[in-house]
């Protein structure tokens, strides 16, 4: 996570609503930083861009969920995919395997 009070703002709100789908561009401006700013401190304080961070986030609030025993259409639809089977195919990409495989493996 980063450490920067403003990044910090935009993480905590994306925790509240992670099917949230503000771009970096409008994140930044909601948190008072210029697009430019936000890209730099992502990738200093993190190590990866925003949308690289946004994604693996995104992944581990799935994977607690579904572990928990949530259904796959509903993560889905927290996470704001358009589809369940859009996520399962963005699951499967990452993970080598549907989630439902994932777990039973």
């Amino acid at each position: 996570m980063p450490q920067d009070r403003r990044l910090l703002r935009i993480t905590a709100a994306l925790a509240a609503t992670p099917a949230d789908a503000r771009g970096l561009a409008e994140w930044a401006a909601w948190a008072g930083l210029s697009s430019r700013s936000m890209s730099r401190l992502f990738r200093s304080e993190t190590g990866c861009s925003f949308g690289q961070w946004r994604q693996q986030f995104l992944l581990s609030i799935a994977l607690e969920r579904l572990a928990q025993g949530e259904a796959v259409n509903a993560v889905s639809d927290a996470l704001g995919h358009a589809t369940t089977s859009n996520f399962i195919a963005m699951f499967k990409r990452h993970f080598g395997a549907s989630p439902a495989r994932y777990f039973r493996n």
